[in-house]
């Protein structure tokens, strides 16, 4: 059994090699072979489930935007659009993105939870991380959301 996700980025590839698309069934075959890797990775060969798909799909777009970032310095401009157009191909299969206001509504109300536990100074960052991580998973980058909840502890 093929997990949904991994069967439409397949079917997505194929369609792209039939209309010559080269930056889709580049992208999606560079993605593809990302996500079997973490297959065989491990003792045994085993299916991801969509979840896990998802992480490959966010490694591998965050990939692109940092080499993109890093072309774009290094005075690259052709290889840091075709990058930058790699990541923005790769997002379009991860969940929305949360918006500043809603992520910061999150991390408010973990910050609330993690104070009621008891969690004070510098060691709550890590009680908040707990509980927003869960919260946000596949929707906000990391270092937004370690961001927001330093910003608020400090506040």
């Amino acid at each position: 059994m093929t997990t949904t996700l991994k069967s439409k980025l397949h079917d997505d590839l194929n369609a792209a090699i039939r209309e010559r698309d080269e930056l889709r069934s580049a992208t999606l075959r560079l993605t593809l072979a990302a996500i079997t890797k973490e297959e065989v990775a491990g003792k045994e060969k085993r299916e991801l489930s969509d979840d896990e798909v998802l992480k490959v799909i966010t490694k591998e777009a965050k990939k692109r935007r940092e080499a993109a970032d890093a072309f774009a310095q290094g005075g690259r401009p052709a290889q840091a659009e075709r990058e930058k157009a790699e990541g923005e191909l790769l997002a379009t299969y991860l969940p929305k993105q949360l918006s500043d206001d809603e992520l910061t509504t999150i991390v408010a109300q973990a910050v609330e939870e993690a104070r009621a536990g008891g969690a004070e100074g510098p060691r709550a960052m890590g009680a908040v991380m707990k509980i927003v991580n869960p919260k946000v998973a596949g929707q906000a980058d990391g270092g937004r959301v370690a961001a927001i909840v330093k910003q608020q502890l400090q506040g």
